[in-house]
């Protein structure tokens, strides 16, 4: 029997609750995830296409009632169903007040979690239009966050994508979200409810690459104990997403060339046959065409892999996204760090808005979870890095162009005047040490 199409999250901190409950909702044929904080739950509404919350109120730190003011204010959508012990029915209505749209008391039968999760279910909103261009705010698409021409081109793509099970190959900076893209791919579409892996190829010994995206058998190298499935037996039905799929020696390549050709894989230390069913999802942020031409990547395993290609752009290019960006995360730290949830000013957002960004999305959430921990009431400029602090103006494009030496001059010059001549800020900012500055200057 299929999943239903519901996928639900149960959130306790005691771990034979949430396989009880899990158990029980296995049976009824729902597909569950679990969390046993806040934190981690919230991490997953993030990644996942989330049916309906159920969570205890009672557990360490952020409490399961913190939990559903978040998802009411974020995810409305979503249903709340609350569970419960007997003492704890006052914060049961506090819950319901908060958002909360169903409780079970412990302990509880099947039964009686069963019908609270139906009604739950039944009594949810309509479901989220998860089609970004059907809806009147255009600022979000799943988890993408973004309303620039630049980010539109990508989720046109996805768009085409999403129900089919083409291989997609992503390109871009690193730090620009292409596992994000990925996931996307995955779960705005009908096999959202299927498993979505995603395996970092460049963190992986070369030598056991092979073996974690294959499977071995027991025996089959040192180590290898007893046998053991691989990713792509785990992402069977639905994706497997491998980044930085430059980092895979020839012998590797050859092998997913053949699963990609043959639907099949051959465990190492096995000649058996084992018939897969998935989407690959590659992606880069190396020229897999100069890696071609020195003869270290598969011409023929490229053009296998790039039938969609979707390219990421880089934060510098699609800079009307950043306060919606920014928005994001200062929610997202602000309840991580409880009662940390503060605005910016906006000279602050201005600085932000100037940077060019060369660690993209990721430079920029480091830089807010940071604002978030040091400042006081609000994020302001003070709060920031020393090299976001200063305005640099730079040229209009069709002002006259300049050598590369002139140019440099001229930026030396103008990082001076915007530090007032502090050497040392001025060398933090250019990102070069102050002895460099200082030879430059002369």
């Amino acid at each position: 029997m299929e999943l239903n199409r519901e996928n639900i999250l149960i959130v306790d901190d005691d771990v034979h609750i949430l396989e009880l409950i899990q158990r029980h909702l296995k049976t009824l044929n729902y597909h569950t995830y679990k969390a046993i904080s806040v934190k981690e739950a919230i991490a997953i509404l993030q990644d996942k296409s989330i049916d309906l919350l159920i969570t205890d109120l009672k557990m360490p730190g952020v409490d399961g009632l913190e939990l559903v003011k978040y998802v009411t204010e974020h995810f409305p959508s979503i249903p709340k169903l609350v569970v419960t012990g007997y003492p704890s029915v006052d914060g049961a209505l506090d819950a319901l007040k908060s958002g909360a749209m169903e409780y079970v008391t412990k302990p509880f039968t099947k039964e009686e979690l069963k019908n609270a999760v139906v009604k739950a279910l039944l009594e949810k909103p309509k479901r989220r239009q998860v089609d970004a261009f059907k809806t009147k705010d255009k600022t979000a698409y799943g988890d993408l966050i973004g309303q620039s021409k630049a980010i539109q081109k990508v989720t046109a793509v996805i768009e085409r994508v999403k129900n089919n099970k083409a291989t997609v190959f992503i390109t871009g900076e690193s730090g620009t979200g292409k596992e994000l893209v990925a996931r996307s791919i995955h779960y705005m579409g009908k096999y959202a409810a299927a498993p979505f892996v995603a395996v970092n190829c460049g963190a992986i010994p070369e030598n056991l690459l092979e073996a974690e995206l294959f499977g071995y058998t027991k025996g089959a190298f040192t180590g290898a104990e007893k046998d053991r499935k691989g990713f792509f037996q785990a992402a069977n039905k639905g994706t497997l997403f491998l980044d930085e799929i430059g980092n895979a020696s020839l012998a590797t390549q050859l092998r997913l060339l053949r699963v990609l050709q043959e639907k099949e894989v051959v465990r190492v230390g096995s000649q058996k046959v084992e018939p897969v069913d998935v989407r690959v999802i590659a992606a880069t942020n190396v020229d897999l065409k100069s890696l071609i031409a020195k003869g270290r990547f598969r011409e023929d395993l490229y053009y296998r892999l790039t039938v969609v290609e979707i390219n990421v752009p880089p934060l510098h290019e699609r800079k009307e996204d950043i306060s919606l960006l920014v928005n994001k995360f200062l929610f997202k730290y602000g309840v991580e760090f409880k009662d940390r949830l503060v605005p910016i000013t906006p000279e602050a957002l201005t600085a932000l808005k100037r940077y060019n960004w060369p660690g993209n999305i990721r430079e920029l959430e480091n830089v807010i979870q940071r604002a978030v921990i040091m400042c006081d009431k609000q994020v302001t400029i003070e709060d920031l890095p020393e090299h976001l602090k200063y305005t640099i103006v730079f040229p209009e494009e069709n002002q006259e162009l300049l050598p590369l030496k002139e140019i440099e001059k001229k930026y030396i010059l103008k990082v001076l005047k915007a530090t007032n001549n502090n050497k040392t800020k001025a060398a933090k900012i250019l990102q070069i040490d102050r002895k460099t500055l200082g030879e430059k200057i002369k």
